[in-house]
């Protein structure tokens, strides 16, 4: 009985997640996880978005 609360809950959490992202591009954000608060140019301009989530130089770490 426990596994089928925790199962339930856990796909509570993955479908909210999902209708956020959904809802998100839906409004017109072009990264959801950006913190310049969806005016992020995006992939789309040819320059480079102003917070760098976009750049090509990024470093992984």
């Amino acid at each position: 009985m426990a596994d089928f609360i925790v199962s339930g809950i856990l796909l509570m959490i993955v479908g909210a997640a999902i209708l956020y992202i959904v809802k998100k591009k839906k409004s017109g954000a072009r990264c959801i996880g950006c913190p310049s608060g969806g005016n992020c140019r995006g992939k789309s301009s040819n320059s480079e978005c102003c917070c760098g989530c976009h750049s090509n130089t990024k470093e992984n770490k």
